[in-house]
C-alpha cells in the first residue's frame, strides 16, 4: 500500500526522474524504474506540494474569480456573474480536491520522516524533527484555507492522530470521513501551530533544499517566526467567539512574531511556465486578459473614497488604461495622471461592449503580472495591524504596517515619506482599512477580516443594492448580486458550498454539516463571523 501511495504522490506532484551515480547495477537495480522512484524525497515532495498548493489557490479561478471580486481588487469583463457571486461550482470542487492532495503531502512527508523503513533516507533531505514542524505549519496553512471557505470540514492532525472527530487524509480507515466542528478545528490550528514553532531547532536547517518560502534553504528561525505569526492571526480572527485566543495572541507574540520585511513568508515564483506565477500564468500562459483592476479598489487608492488621499500604491498596483494587451506586452510607459485610472465599475448589470475592450480598462501592473512574483503567505505589515488592534489601535504599529507595506511594493522613500505624513489617526476604520489595502496580495485573508469586522465599510465596497456609477459616461447602475437557491444576496459571500461530490461521495457527513449550517447556501455565516 505504501509504495502504491508514493507511485501515485510522485505522479500528482511532478517528481519525474532520480539520478542512479553507480556504475555497477545488480538485477534489482537494473529492474528499477528511474522514472517512477518507489520513494520519493520529502525535500522534492514539500517543494512539490507548495507549488500545487499556489497554483490551484492563486489562479485565475479560486482567488481571480471569488475572493478578489467579491473584495473589489478586480472586476472581470467578460463574466460579471462570477463578480456577483454566481461562481462555478467546479471552481470551489477543484480547490478542495488540491487543498486535501497537498495536505495528504505533507502528511506523507511527515510518516516518511517517521517510518523505520525510510527514515535514514529521510534524514540526509534535513533534521527530521524539522522537517516535520514544517510540515505541520504548512499543514495548518491548507487546512485554515478549508475551514475558512466551507465551514465543518474532514480534519487530520498531527498532534492529534487518534482524536475519533479528525478523520481526513485516512483512507485505510475512513473512506467517508466525518466533517469536524470548526470550533475544534480551530483550536487545534493554534495547538498545532504552537507545538511546531516549539519542536523546530532552531540550531539546526529545514529542509536541504526545495523550500521556496524561505532562503536561505531550511531557516528554521523565520519557520517559527511565521508559525507564531500565524497563529496571532488565526487567534486574532476567532478571539470574539473563543476567549482563550486572547491569550494565545499573547502568547505567540512573546514567542517571537515577524518584526520585519525580512521575515515574511513569501512562496518564490521562477521564470518559466512551470514555475512562474500562477496569475502571471492565468494572463500570459492560459490568454485570461479579462481581468483588470476595480473601480471600487482604484477610488480608494486615488483618494475619491475614504480619508487618506492619493496612495504612492496606485501605479504599483494598476496600470494606466488606453493601453491595449499588445502594448502592455511591449512595455507600457509609466503615468501617474490620476485620470487614467478608472478602473472597471463592480458589478455590473451585464457584459457591456466598451469594458470588454482592453485599451479602455486599467490592468494590473507590470509588477503584479511578473512572473517571478512570489505569493505571500503572510507578511509583518498584516502583523503590525493586528498588534495596533491588540494595543487599542495603537498609532505606532498602525504608521509601521503602513510603511511595511509601501517598502514591500518598492515605493520610493520620499512617497512614503509624504504619505504617512498625512494618514489620519489610527482607529478601527482607518487600520482596517489600511490593513484591506495591504491584503490585496492576499484576498482571501481580506476576505475573512470583512466577515469578522465588516471592515472595509460601505463607503468603501459597493454593497447589494447600491447604486454604481459608470466612470466613462457617469450613468449609473444598481448593483444587484447573484445566488444559488432564493435567497437574495444581502451583503458579500459569508462562505462557498460544498462540492456537489460530496453529496454522492460523503452524503451522510455533508447532510449533517449542511444542516448545522442551515443549509449549505453562501450567505451561512461561519463561526468566527457570528
Amino acid at each position: 500500500m505504501k509504495n502504491i501511495k508514493s507511485i501515485l504522490l510522485t505522479s500528482v506532484i511532478g517528481i519525474t526522474s532520480l539520478a542512479f551515480s553507480s556504475c555497477t547495477k545488480d538485477l534489482a537495480e537494473i529492474n528499477k524504474n528511474p522514472n517512477s522512484p518507489e520513494i520519493a524525497p520529502t525535500n522534492m515532495i514539500f517543494n512539490g506540494a507548495n507549488r500545487v498548493l499556489f497554483d490551484n489557490t492563486r489562479d485565475g479561478w479560486w482567488m481571480a474569480r471569488m475572493s478578489m471580486p467579491w473584495m473589489q481588487y478586480s472586476a472581470q469583463s467578460n463574466y460579471v456573474e462570477e463578480d456577483k457571486y454566481a461562481y462555478r461550482d467546479n471552481q470551489t470542487t477543484n480547490g478542495w480536491i488540491f487543498l486535501y492532495r497537498v495536505a495528504n503531502n505533507y502528511k506523507d512527508l511527515i510518516e516518511k520522516c517517521e517510518d523505520p523503513a525510510t527514515v535514514v533516507q529521510m534524514e540526509q533531505y534535513g533534521p527530521l524533527k524539522n522537517q516535520i514542524a514544517i510540515s505541520r505549519i504548512m499543514l495548518a496553512y491548507v487546512f485554515d484555507n478549508l475551514v475558512t471557505h466551507f465551514g465543518d470540514v474532514p480534519y487530520w492532525s498531527y498532534g492529534q492522530k487518534d482524536n475519533p472527530n479528525f478523520q481526513a487524509l485516512n483512507i485505510d480507515k475512513y473512506l467517508t470521513p466525518a466533517y469536524a466542528k470548526q470550533q475544534e478545528i480551530y483550536a487545534d490550528l493554534l495547538k498545532e501551530l504552537k507545538e511546531a514553532a516549539n519542536q523546530l531547532d532552531v540550531s539546526a536547517g529545514g529542509f536541504v533544499s526545495g523550500d521556496n518560502i524561505y532562503k536561505p534553504a531550511g531557516n528554521t528561525a523565520q519557520w517559527k517566526k511565521f508559525a507564531n505569526s500565524l497563529r496571532l492571526r488565526i487567534a486574532n480572527r476567532i478571539k470574539k467567539v473563543y476567549p482563550a485566543a486572547v491569550e494565545e495572541m499573547r502568547d505567540a507574540v512573546d514567542s517571537g512574531v515577524f518584526t520585519s520585511n525580512e521575515d515574511n513568508a513569501i512562496h518564490k515564483s521562477g521564470a518559466t511556465n512551470l514555475e512562474g506565477n500562477p496569475l502571471w500564468k492565468t494572463f500570459f500562459v492560459d490568454n485570461r486578459t479579462d481581468f483588470f483592476v476595480n473601480k471600487t479598489f482604484i477610488d480608494l487608492l486615488k483618494g475619491t473614497v475614504g480619508n487618506f488621499g492619493v496612495d504612492p500604491r496606485l501605479e504599483k498596483i494598476s496600470a494606466p488604461n488606453g493601453i491595449s494587451w499588445a502594448k502592455y506586452k511591449e512595455g507600457y510607459d509609466d503615468n501617474d495622471t490620476l485620470k487614467y485610472y478608472t478602473g472597471i465599475p463592480n458589478g455590473l448589470p451585464q457584459v457591456e461592449n466598451y469594458y470588454t475592450q482592453p485599451a479602455n480598462v486599467n490592468f494590473f501592473s507590470r509588477d503584479i503580472l511578473k512572473a517571478t512574483r512570489g505569493e505571500v503567505l503572510m507578511e509583518y505589515a498584516e502583523v503590525a495591524f493586528i498588534l495596533s488592534e491588540m494595543n487599542n489601535w495603537s498609532h505606532t504599529d498602525y504608521i509601521k504596517g503602513v510603511k511595511a507595506n509601501l517598502d514591500r511594493l518598492g515605493v520610493s522613500a520620499a512617497a512614503s515619506a509624504n504619505y504617512i505624513a498625512k494618514l489620519p489617526p489610527a482607529n478601527q476604520r482607518n487600520v482596517m482599512t489600511q490593513k484591506y489595502i495591504a491584503l490585496f496580495f492576499n484576498p482571501d485573508e481580506a476576505w475573512n477580516e470583512y466577515r469578522r469586522t465588516g471592515y472595509p465599510d460601505t463607503e468603501i465596497l459597493l454593497m447589494p443594492g447600491e447604486t454604481g456609477t459608470r466612470p466613462q459616461n457617469n450613468t449609473t447602475y444598481v448593483f444587484t448580486p447573484l445566488q444559488s437557491g432564493n435567497v437574495i444576496a444581502k451583503d458579500l459571500p459569508a462562505r462557498v458550498r460544498y462540492p456537489f461530490t460530496q453529496q454522492t461521495l460523503n452524503p451522510d457527513n455533508w447532510k449533517k454539516a449542511s444542516t448545522e449550517l442551515g443549509g449549505d447556501e453562501i450567505d451561512k455565516k461561519l463561526w468566527f463571523a457570528k
